[in-house]
């Protein structure tokens, strides 16, 4: 059921956003530092913890992971569209930068995909 998790879900972005903000006032900057990301740690622990205390209930896991399913690839998307208008305007060295970025990533992908299936052919 979708609807369970999202309390926690919810209190780790706002908690994770207002920590982002509160990092960017200390760098000096006018902007949410890595919010989205504090947050999802946040959720990561919260729910590490909750499932060792055996407090953690199947429909909230499942309400988590849907939830979390549909979170990660939307916010993915935003920022990606972000850095695309940033690279643009910033001009050609920003556009090398993520080029060569996305090519590392699929580098290590291949390489890491192909361990795992030699791993699992061990198995």
């Amino acid at each position: 059921m979708p609807i369970y998790g999202t309390a926690l879900l919810s209190l780790c972005l706002l908690i994770g956003l207002s920590m982002g903000r509160m990092l960017g006032m200390l760098l000096g900057v006018d902007a949410d530092i890595g919010g989205v990301g504090i947050a999802m740690i946040l959720l990561i622990l919260c729910c590490n913890a909750l499932q060792r205390r055996g407090l953690m209930k199947e429909p909230t896991e499942s309400g988590i992971t849907f939830w979390g399913q549909m979170y990660v690839p939307i916010v993915v998307a935003m920022a990606a569209s972000q850095n695309v208008r940033g690279a643009i305007s910033g001009g050609l060295m920003a556009i090398l930068a993520g080029l060569s970025a996305v090519g590392l990533s699929f580098v290590l992908v291949a390489a890491l995909a192909k361990n795992s299936s030699k791993e699992a052919n061990r198995s």
